[in-house]
């Protein structure tokens, strides 16, 4: 699996994630869920996008690299 693909699977899964969150949102809102989001939900969500970011950037490197030494 290529970087291109693994960034693009990791943003549609987080996607989805946060879209069944939303939805589970509606039926449990209490101090409970709302603990389990600053735990879980959160982080997870702000780690994958600096995940995807830093495949951002390694993909720029890595296209300067095959440009420079051909």
């Amino acid at each position: 699996m290529s970087m291109h693909e693994s960034r693009s699977n990791i943003s549609k899964l987080v996607r989805e994630v946060e879209n069944r969150w939303s939805e589970l949102e509606m039926v449990w809102n209490d101090a409970n869920s709302h603990a389990f989001e600053e735990r879980f939900i959160r982080p997870l969500v702000e780690d994958s996008r600096a995940a995807v970011g830093a495949m951002d950037y390694m993909n720029r490197i890595l296209a300067d690299i095959k440009r420079d030494c051909g």
